[in-house]
């Protein structure tokens, strides 16, 4: 657990793995993400806000504790305003993948990302994983440059979009 102040004015956030209590604001923010950023994620804004608060609670309890999988969060109090999440590689053991970033807006820029990615980090390096991945929609320049100042490095690989066959993901890596 970590609290930084973002230099912004914004005052104060707690960088910490999620909590099984953060179901209701973990289901706020995924609602968010996906409707702020529809291509980088994996389901429509429609199917999460249909999904049932039970199915909230349970993966958020599932990804709270234990080294296969991890979310952090933002959390300044009152709505999160930040996560990512970390899963381990499915064919490469020495590899965390890192999913479902996201800052909201208001916060870019504040350093939330650095210190997001240095929790999923940590966690990772704990699990005995020394290598982070992530994969970003091709023409997302935003977030590449964000990856990129945080220590990815695109690999030159790409692979379709999951759900969008008509985009393609980059791959980026770094040291974890």
């Amino acid at each position: 657990m970590t609290t930084v102040a973002d230099g912004t004015g914004r005052g104060l956030a707690e960088i910490r793995r999620v909590r099984p209590t953060d179901a209701g604001r973990m289901r706020a923010l995924r609602l968010e993400m996906l409707a702020d950023a529809p291509l980088a994620f994996l389901e429509t804004v429609a199917e999460a806000a249909a999904r049932p608060h039970a199915e909230y609670a349970a993966r958020v309890a599932r990804v709270s504790a234990g080294a296969d999988t991890a979310q952090f969060v933002a959390d300044p109090g009152g709505r999160l305003v930040g996560h990512a999440g970390g899963i381990a590689h499915p064919t490469e053991p020495d590899v965390t993948v890192l999913y479902a970033i996201y800052i909201t807006p208001a916060w870019r820029g504040s350093g939330l990302l650095t210190d997001l990615v240095a929790a999923v980090a940590a966690w990772s390096r704990a699990c005995r994983r020394d290598e982070l991945m992530l994969e970003v929609v091709v023409g997302n320049d935003r977030a590449y440059r964000a990856y990129q100042r945080v220590g990815f490095v695109d690999t030159g690989v790409r692979v379709p979009h999951p759900t969008i066959p008509t985009l393609r993901e980059l791959q980026m890596r770094r040291r974890a």
